[in-house]
């Protein structure tokens, strides 16, 4: 094996190890939260709150990027997420509700800075494979969901020690990822100071064109320049909204299929084991995605199977007799698992070059999670008013089909470009 194989193949690792902690500290909370809220005598307004909090953050750090002065490299992001998170993991678990929802606000902030720098570090190490590395990773942080989700009552109980244990534990696959990527950040130059501006007009955002268009060497974009392009480019918010909607309908599934199924006359352990089993088969669908994309021109049949899916498994988990919910369940997950492999393959497939990536990687998850977050608030707001099941259900039936509108625009073979620097001999030059 050759020394950059070796060394792709390591660095493959490596995000896999980050990837497995990007979900657990979320979805590890749903079959607890019953002795969280009985421990701290909650409402339920505060322990729905509590599972929300984390998501309204996973893209904070997205919406900051582009108004720091010098990006910070990804290797830097990510011990810096492990560190965070397992503070957070770790103060959570005190005996204070301040520090409950504290940590899982900072959970959320450390996941934020993994979920950007892993697709700019995708599109930057593995330029030729984004839809196999973006599979991987996502069935990596899936099947770390869906194992969570599994084992965490059967610790609890083996623990003797009530909901506390179990979090606790989840700082320990944390810091081992923190630790491995240690050595990478010391052997990473340092990040680039901005570019000086230029004494020539800002020029507007490059129009999108067609990704198999030969074009002459550029200079790399500055940073404030790809930021510009990203936020001003149509392509980019279809990508935004795709990420938005796909994350909302995946965090409904988190926070309510259980929920769902306990009031159709399912047990507790029967209920969660269908949340583990629809984890599962997201990393199924997240597999399948680059298997399927090799026999397609583009990225819109994937998005009409995701949306397909999505529907047909909420449709049955909700309202097909109780036997088949085991089969409605392992419907929505391949679904929502080649949605969420689709969504993260987008940034890297429409950024037309690494700093693009990391501006819209930023863009599509600080906007995307921010929406995401609303979808677990309105399905409840929604049961509680009508006191059922049907009316919240139709609601997300129609958010599914709604995901088509900006996926198939999305799913088209093009790129977001940011202009040119400009060169000291002439001015900037804008391609249209």
């Amino acid at each position: 094996m050759s020394g950059r194989r070796a060394s792709l193949i390591g660095g493959l690792l490596l995000l896999v190890l980050v990837a497995v902690n990007l979900r657990p500290a979320i979805v590890a909370v749903g079959p607890l939260l019953t002795d969280i809220q009985k421990d701290f005598h909650l409402s339920g307004t505060a322990a729905g709150a509590l599972t929300t909090l984390p998501l309204a953050f996973f893209g904070v750090y997205g919406l900051v990027t582009p108004f720091l002065r010098r990006q910070p490299r990804s290797e830097t992001l990510l011990v810096a997420a492990m560190t965070l998170l397992v503070v957070a993991l770790l103060g959570r678990v005190l005996d204070a509700p301040a520090a409950l929802f504290a940590g899982s606000l900072v959970a959320g902030v450390a996941i934020s800075l993994g979920n950007i720098a892993i697709p700019t570090l995708i599109k930057r190490d593995h330029p030729d494979s984004i839809t196999l590395v973006t599979s991987i990773y996502t069935v990596a942080i899936t099947s770390s969901a869906a194992l969570s989700a599994a084992v965490v009552i059967p610790l609890r109980d083996a623990t003797g020690g009530g909901w506390r244990p179990p979090l606790a534990l989840l700082a320990v696959p944390a810091a081992l990822a923190g630790l491995a990527w240690l050595p990478r950040l010391l052997r990473a130059p340092a990040a680039p100071a901005p570019a000086a501006p230029a004494p020539v007009p800002v020029p507007a955002p490059a129009v999108p064109v067609a990704s198999g268009e030969d074009e002459p060497a550029a200079p790399a974009p500055s940073r404030r320049a790809a930021a510009a392009a990203v936020w001003r480019s149509g392509l980019a918010w279809q990508v935004t909204f795709f990420m938005g909607l796909q994350s909302l309908l995946a965090y409904v599934t988190t926070g309510w299929l259980a929920t769902i199924c306990l009031d159709r006359g399912m047990s507790a352990a029967s209920a969660g084991y269908v949340l583990a089993l629809s984890n599962l088969l997201q990393a199924g669908g997240s597999l399948a995605v680059p298997f399927l994309a090799r026999r397609m021109r583009d990225q819109r049949p994937l998005v009409l199977i995701a949306a397909t899916l999505t529907i047909a498994g909420f449709a049955g988990v909700t309202w097909a007799p109780l036997g088949s919910v085991w089969v409605g369940s392992a419907v929505l997950g391949f679904g929502q698992g080649v949605g969420f492999a689709t969504a993260l393959s987008f940034i890297g497939l429409r950024a037309h070059d690494a700093r693009v990536a990391a501006q819209l990687s930023g863009m599509a998850q600080g906007c995307g999670y921010l929406i995401a977050a609303l979808g677990p608030l309105a399905v409840g707001a929604l049961y509680d008013a009508t006191h059922g099941w049907n009316v919240p259900i139709a609601a997300v039936l129609v958010a599914a089909a709604a995901l088509l509108i900006p996926g198939l625009a999305a799913g088209r073979n093009r790129t977001v470009r940011a202009p040119a620097a400009p060169s000291p001999a002439a001015p900037a030059t804008v391609r249209r």
